[in-house]
């Protein structure tokens, strides 16, 4: 089978489109052959080593860790799932074409493989930060770099949870951040001075790390309401870095049933072939997404789930 990987860490043209032995299903797993896998900031920072310290991999890597398929393996122990349906969830190495995963649900009715595919670690991180944060209904949410795949699923269950949620992007995303029920603004010089006129900031979520810890500190008035997921130095200023996943089996129950109930979609913005996948982690880390990015094996049938 195809599949990306690296063997050094660095920068996007580390990424290499090999040949390899297909993964097969251990225990509590299924294999899928992939139709779509989701680009996901995680991608990039473990192909640039940057969690060498606290997760070490083993080179060489694999890259992706969320996909859209069809089940072509099942695991020892494996139960309400067979040979032919078709899921989303997480595994590893899933810039392929086939990836195990170990947590996993049926795609809802209607979604494409790729809508579906990027899904799973942007809700599952949408929901923890917001219970890590700690908002409660009635009070308001500051998203700063709410435009992209976790900023979308943020502004959508809180707003399902009536939290109040301003948000900041760039110029061209203020429409789509209203469209998900925001208050938006840009960001850039004069940002805070415009989220001041909005009113009480209870607590703030950095979905960008582009430096604006200190800010939404102020904003808040306390560094144990803010919650980091793109700056690994916001420790150093007293910020919570969230990076451990919670529980996914749950997170994807919660994605079926808000899609069901029509109170969650993201769009995907663009999809790469796996032979692209240097651009995908180009576009990804230049940041400006409107929902999602994702990656596609190139004889894939990559359509309406049937």
């Amino acid at each position: 089978m195809k599949k990306v990987s690296f063997a050094k860490f660095g920068g996007p043209d580390v990424l290499q489109l090999v040949d390899a032995e297909a993964p097969h299903a251990g225990p509590c797993q299924v294999r899928i052959a992939v139709r779509a896998a989701g680009v996901n900031p995680v991608d990039w920072r473990n192909r640039e080593g940057q969690f060498q310290r606290v997760r070490p991999i083993e080179l060489p890597a694999g890259v992706g860790q969320d996909a859209a398929g069809v089940v072509d393996e099942v695991g020892e122990g494996v139960e309400r799932v067979e040979i032919g349906d078709q899921v989303f969830g997480r595994g590893s190495s899933t810039y392929a074409e086939f990836a195990v995963l170990s947590s996993w649900a049926r795609i809802p009715e209607g979604l494409t493989f790729e809508e579906a595919a990027g899904y799973p670690s942007v809700v599952e991180t949408a929901l923890r930060i917001i219970r890590e944060v700690g908002v409660q209904p009635g009070q308001t949410l500051l998203a700063s770099g709410a435009a992209g795949g976790v900023g979308s699923a943020v502004l959508q269950i809180a707003r399902d949870r009536s939290i109040r949620v301003i948000g900041t992007a760039g110029a061209a995303n203020q429409d789509y951040l209203r469209s998900l029920g925001a208050t938006a603004t840009t960001y850039g010089a004069g940002w805070v001075e415009r989220v001041r006129q909005f009113g009480r900031i209870d607590a703030a979520l950095d979905l960008a790390g582009s430096g604006v810890i200190r800010e939404l500190v102020d904003l808040t008035g306390d560094p144990r309401k803010v919650i980091s997921i793109g700056d690994l130095g916001a420790p150093e200023l007293g910020v919570r870095f969230s990076g451990v996943a919670g529980s996914m089996p749950d997170a994807l129950a919660d994605t079926v049933r808000l899609i069901a109930a029509k109170k969650l979609h993201i769009p995907v913005e663009k999809s790469y072939t796996l032979a692209d996948a240097a651009a995908a982690h180009i576009d990804s880390q230049a940041g400006h997404t409107r929902g999602r990015r994702v990656v596609v094996p190139e004889n894939s049938d990559h359509g309406l789930q049937r």
